[in-house]
């Protein structure tokens, strides 16, 4: 029986060490993983080899640098998309996902996102943009539901 394929994407740091936790499942589907390049994630490309790719590292405090990232970083992700085909999205967030999200929500992918364990009372910026267009939309805590009615309360993912 073939896999099916799906796609695991966050930015770097926090949202992708809360992505590390579903590495569990990943070998249940024909996966994908894209992340931030960054120092702190090189060696992930030894254990994922060819099931790894990496988008430009931005950061909004250099915004000058950062609208030239973002505009490759959307280019990228378009040959991304269409390389991998995810039948799937699966997400923790931030600006890395966003155009991810959207444009395999206009492919026909479904949109999983998970929001961040971090925040216990308040959307994030990539929360209030993948809400409306999530298939399921989960939440760490069950006082967000109050904030994302639609959402499934999944408990802490660590």
């Amino acid at each position: 029986m073939k896999k099916k394929k799906v796609l695991f994407i966050s930015s770097t740091g926090g949202h992708l060490n809360e992505l590390m936790q579903l590495s569990p499942l990943f070998e249940k589907y024909e996966y994908r993983i894209i992340t931030e390049k960054d120092k702190a994630n090189e060696n992930l490309k030894t254990k994922y080899e060819d099931k790894l790719y990496f988008l430009p590292y931005g950061t909004r405090a250099k915004l000058f640098t950062y609208i030239f990232k973002y505009f490759y970083l959307c280019l990228k992700t378009i040959y991304l998309y269409f390389k991998i085909r995810p039948k799937v999205i699966v997400t923790t967030g931030t600006h890395t996902a966003g155009p991810m999200c959207y444009l395999g929500k206009i492919f026909g992918s479904k949109i999983v996102y998970i929001e961040t364990f971090a925040n216990v009372n308040r959307k994030t910026a990539t929360g209030k943009l993948i809400y409306p267009i999530a298939d399921l939309f989960i939440v760490q805590w069950e006082e967000m539901l109050k904030i994302y009615p639609k959402a499934v309360y999944g408990g802490s993912i660590y």
